[in-house]
């Protein structure tokens, strides 16, 4: 279950707060409200954006795991701040004495992920959150265990409602909540009656298979609000699935945007060679996709849960549905 701040304002009054009774539920999982977080350690772009748009830069002890350039607002105060690309070892993240772990993806939290589980982290007085279409079923699970249901925009709008709370920062959640509410909106009223096309997210890997993104990815929600369909929203056995050619000509997309990842440099204006790795790859030849030439970079850290939704939306809705729906500025 995503964040439920059901009576959120009652709870979160002075009084409550001052008597550390009030929690924020994030992924089953009650987070105590209490004094606002002052040393947080966030990993991955999602997370790490997010702690950006709250105002609450000057509270990150360190962040690591970009997947690409941070988006250009942030640059500057990112710079500043500790960075590294891999995660830190559970005994590094613990020498920083963090008092909260804000993470993008769930895998840090898994029984055998980096970190441990967020239970053992609370043990020592840590509070921890996962960005909220990343939750798993159960502390130590990781994307095998997600819950569809959980997968969606809302579940954004919960994790900043969320985190407005615990970071009293309430004002600023709302703020980016309506705008992102206006953006996607105006998105689906373009594009509603428009025919949707067949899209997929693919990497091309080195062995000649391909990564997808499955239904149970924020990926999927993107393509829905553009006005498209996922070829592979049916699969749901994990968040992302290796399937050969045969299986991509199968589907036949007539769209492909890319999956492209993980280094800090990387945007969309210098990610062609991915998009071109998939045009040129014989075994693709028939894919309607590749045929019409409808192969696109994109980013993992467009398409991944976090304030990046909205403008992922209009991407792909500018991509899919050009007449109807301008590329962001």
């Amino acid at each position: 279950m995503a964040a439920s701040l059901a009576s959120c304002s009652a709870e979160t009054s002075p009084e409550a707060r001052a008597s550390g009774g009030a929690s924020v539920e994030n992924c089953d999982i009650d987070v105590p409200v209490g004094d606002p977080p002052e040393r947080v350690f966030a990993s991955e772009q999602p997370a790490i954006e997010i702690m950006h748009a709250l105002g609450l830069s000057d509270r990150l002890v360190a962040t690591s795991t970009l997947h690409a350039a941070i988006l250009p607002e942030y640059a500057q105060v990112q710079a500043d701040l500790e960075y590294t690309q891999d995660l830190p070892s559970r005994e590094g993240l613990l020498a920083m004495d963090p008092d909260f772990v804000l993470v993008g993806f769930n895998h840090p939290f898994a029984e055998d992920g980096t970190f441990g589980t967020r239970a053992s982290l609370a043990d020592l007085g840590i509070r921890t959150w996962i960005l909220s279409p990343l939750c798993p079923t159960e502390d130590g699970l990781s994307d095998e265990a997600l819950d569809p249901q959980n997968v969606s925009v809302e579940t954004i709008y919960d994790d900043l409602r969320g985190l407005g709370v615990i970071f009293d920062v309430e004002e600023q959640a709302e703020e980016i909540i309506a705008d992102q509410q206006v953006r996607i909106a105006a998105v689906e009223e373009a594009v509603s009656g428009a025919d949707r096309p067949k899209v997929a997210f693919v990497r091309a890997l080195e062995d000649g298979t391909f990564r997808i993104v499955s239904g149970t990815d924020f990926g999927t929600r993107i393509i829905e609000h553009a006005g498209g369909e996922n070829v592979f929203a049916d699969l749901d056995a994990d968040r992302k699935i290796i399937v050969d050619a045969e299986e991509l000509i199968s589907r036949d997309p007539d769209v492909i945007l890319t999956d492209s990842c993980c280094d800090p440099s990387y945007t969309v204006e210098n990610r062609d060679e991915d998009a071109l790795a998939i045009l040129q790859h014989p075994a693709l030849a028939g894919v309607t996709a590749v045929e019409n030439d409808q192969v696109y970079p994109f980013l993992l850290a467009d398409r991944s849960a976090g304030i990046r939704a909205a403008q992922a939306i209009e991407m792909v809705a500018a991509i899919l549905h050009p007449h109807l729906v301008q590329e962001p500025a």
